[in-house]
């Protein structure tokens, strides 16, 4: 069996490597598989992770922050990226640079440095506060993982809702893909 603190581990390297892969840079095309594979990634992660999540009480109230917590973090992410067609093909593309790379670096930082420090620097008092609480200690863990799917998917879908709405192309870009082009006389 695998730790809960490996799990938050897996999960937290698993979403920085794939978000920073497929986004730093200037024109990272948005095609269908940029779009499906976080939400293949995310389907996969909360299955594998959350084995029972809590349904009442703190540690439902704890889980619900922590997913609204990878929301927030999502926007903030989608804010810093640039979503704009190509010029030579018209194509959706978007850009993101190191104020990007470095959110998502200081949000899954904190992520992990808590998981890290949940096991080995505050144990004591972590486990008085979830028995004071009455927070179970797999709410913590199913939290932290919520934020992180969370993050992702509110950064992919507001990547998708973006692309779908940039206005249509003209001139060069239609003609590159083999698109008609009207030409005024």
């Amino acid at each position: 069996m695998v730790s809960e603190l490996t799990q938050a581990m897996i999960v937290n390297g698993a979403v920085l490597a794939a978000v920073l892969h497929s986004d730093l840079g200037r024109a990272r095309r948005i095609g269908p598989m940029r779009i499906l594979r976080p939400l293949v990634m995310a389907g996969a992660i909360v299955p594998l992770f959350i084995e029972r999540p809590v349904t009442h009480g703190t540690g439902l109230a704890l889980e619900l922050a922590g997913a609204a917590a990878g929301v927030l973090c999502g926007l903030a992410a989608l804010a810093l990226m640039r979503v704009h067609r190509a010029g030579d093909t018209g194509q959706p593309v978007s850009g993101a640079g190191a104020p990007y790379a470095a959110l998502w670096i200081v949000v899954i930082g904190a992520r992990a440095a808590f998981s890290y420090g949940a096991s080995h620097w505050f144990p004591a008092q972590l486990t008085a506060w979830c028995v004071t609480h009455q927070v179970p200690g797999a709410a913590l863990t199913d939290g932290l993982i919520l934020m992180a799917v969370a993050m992702l998917l509110t950064r992919t879908i507001g990547l998708a809702v973006r692309a779908h709405r940039l206005p249509p192309t003209t001139g060069r870009g239609a003609r590159a893909r083999g698109g008609a082009v009207a030409v005024s006389r």
